[in-house]
């Protein structure tokens, strides 16, 4: 089958699945919430960047307005997220940063994005992509490992991965590949014994570095 086939069967499969955290976030289409969300997000669970991002933003939902809290109040409102202190002291850094540089506002810019301290290729994709609608590829584990594992591509590393999906997806399913592979990664196709059984696209995956399944 060809490759935009597999992903429409994926995409059918996912429909019943909980989206990823940062996914639901911009829902509003606000590039500060889905930024300061991605940071949360990193070594999290979804279910505790949801719920530590919908708290935060319930009381600072934009640089301004973050300044005005200490790092203790954010690290009370985000916590348990993985490394709340470096993540606390990381929001106030970008959200500085936004005010003084530019004007409070995210910057639309892959590379002003990268200058920002704490943000890495990941995070600026799915600014981009998810906060303005620019066609990026963000990569993470299970878009790396997924788009390998079914013989799409065979790459080392996550920008690797980027600039391989780059060649072969049309640029109008950049955007929303991260959403698919990682709801598809979360529920099915999980990096130790994947739901192969249950897999829509089995008959269509290599199968790469997959010992054993379910």
């Amino acid at each position: 089958m060809q490759l935009l086939g597999t992903i429409r069967l994926i995409e059918k499969q996912i429909k019943s699945f909980l989206l990823p955290s940062v996914t639901k976030i911009s829902k509003q289409r606000d590039p500060y919430r889905v930024l300061i969300s991605c940071i949360l997000s990193l070594r999290t669970k979804d279910k505790t960047t949801l719920e530590a991002s919908r708290r935060l933003f319930r009381v600072a939902d934009n640089p301004k307005s973050m300044l005005r809290l200490n790092p203790r109040k954010i690290q009370k409102l985000i916590y348990p997220v993985g490394f709340y202190r470096n993540k606390s002291r990381q929001i106030l850094g970008i959200s500085r940063a936004l005010v003084e540089d530019y004007s409070a506002r995210v910057p639309d810019s892959f590379g002003v994005l990268l200058g920002l301290k704490g943000v890495g290729r990941k995070t600026a994709n799915l600014v981009l992509g998810l906060g303005f609608r620019i066609p990026s590829i963000c990569v993470d584990t299970h878009v790396r490992r997924i788009t390998n594992r079914l013989g799409w591509i065979k790459t080392p590393n996550p920008q690797a991965t980027e600039f391989a999906l780059q060649r072969i997806l049309p640029k109008r399913e950049w955007i929303n590949i991260n959403t698919t592979l990682v709801t598809f990664g979360q529920n099915i196709c999980l990096p130790v014994s994947p739901f192969c059984s249950r897999c829509r696209v089995f008959k269509f995956c290599k199968r790469t570095g997959v010992a054993r399944s379910r």
